[in-house]
């Protein structure tokens, strides 16, 4: 509490008064409490790493007068792809999800979610933002206030048996990252499951599908070196990528102080978006070593032929479905692509 200074004579006490109401009136209005709310427990690499580190940074730059509360495992309730309306409804003030929980609808961001596609998750980012900027924001997610985009590190097979060639995975049934995943998996004979990423440890563990298609760093969250012993990589491009993003409710954002806005603005968009998709993919470095210390078969494949030809029609029919909607989905390949470029060229 201020010390009060002795005030000679009424008007100049009365006025002190005053000052004094209106300031802390103001101080108390500016105070926010933002709940931020996402789908992972709360000692996960993404929670950990990157969303406490934002909060934490939102609350020091905002001296305090910005509380960020942090609901993980979907603590305010609902379900995963549910997340995106909650923020756009304002049942949460922020919350960090995958678009393609709810395939079909967010169209233009599955450009990085192409198998084979993103060879760097930084580059990916990075591209992910200027995209959004150019074009998702007012389309894709006009409903929200966009404070990152980006993708995780390479994913890959983590299966009940070995896989080295697209023939292993006939008649397995597998956890797909995204409807795009889902579509190579249906072209090989294999079984696409769809499920939230934390269902995966569960479903595993009952055999209720025989691998899941994740990154390394999310699999120590679910013990996913534990419940299955093969591991399917891949040199180059990696076979998926899943695009996230990071959303706030709109209404909540523009009532905020111009100064706290300011705030947010400068802890969120591009130099976050590749902070945040580097930091998730330089987890999977860890994450693979404990499935190395288990002796666990890691499978590199080097020819990657056989699943290209694979991955081409699936780039077509995108394409064509993105053509129909009046969409030109080529050109957010090429331009997706010459974004990555031009980050590896400058980084």
């Amino acid at each position: 509490m201020t010390t009060r200074r002795r005030v000679f004579g009424f008007v100049g006490a009365a006025a002190l008064t005053v000052t004094s109401a209106l300031m802390a009136t103001s101080a108390m209005a500016q105070e926010v409490t933002l709940r931020l709310h996402q789908f992972l427990p709360a000692q996960a690499n993404v929670p950990r790493l990157v969303l406490d580190v934002w909060a934490d940074n939102v609350e020091r730059d905002s001296g305090g007068r910005i509380k960020v509360e942090r609901y993980a495992a979907m603590a305010l309730g609902g379900t995963p792809p549910e997340l995106y309306d909650q923020a756009a409804d304002g049942i949460a003030d922020i919350v960090w999800t995958i678009p393609g929980y709810t395939p079909g609808r967010f169209l233009r961001p599955e450009v990085f979610e192409l198998p084979f596609f993103v060879e760097d998750a930084r580059a990916a980012s990075y591209a992910y933002w200027k995209l959004n900027e150019a074009h998702m924001a007012a389309n894709d997610f006009q409903d929200v206030h966009v404070l990152g985009t980006w993708v995780h590190g390479p994913g890959l097979f983590h299966t009940s048996r070995p896989v080295t060639s697209p023939a292993d995975l006939e008649g397995m049934k597998i956890r797909g990252g995204s409807r795009l995943v889902n579509d190579l998996l249906t072209r090989v004979g294999a079984e696409p499951i769809g499920m939230p990423v934390p269902a995966v440890s569960e479903a595993l563990s009952k055999g209720v599908i025989d691998g899941t298609t994740i990154p390394w760093e999310v699999t120590t969250a679910l013990r996913v070196a534990e419940l299955v012993s093969n591991h399917t990589e891949f040199e180059g491009p990696a076979l998926y990528n899943l695009a996230f993003i990071m959303a706030m409710n709109k209404d909540r954002y523009e009532s905020l102080p111009e100064d706290l806005r300011a705030v947010i603005d400068a802890n969120s968009g591009l130099e976050f978006s590749v902070f945040a998709g580097g930091t998730q993919a330089d987890a999977d470095g860890p994450a693979r070593q404990i499935a190395v210390d288990r002796g666990n078969n890691i499978i590199t494949v080097t020819d990657t032929a056989d699943w290209d030809a694979l991955a081409r029609p699936i780039y077509e029919t995108w394409v064509a479905d993105l053509e129909s909607r009046g969409i030109d989905g080529q050109a957010l390949i090429d331009e997706a692509r010459a974004l990555m470029a031009e980050y590896t060229a400058n980084n």
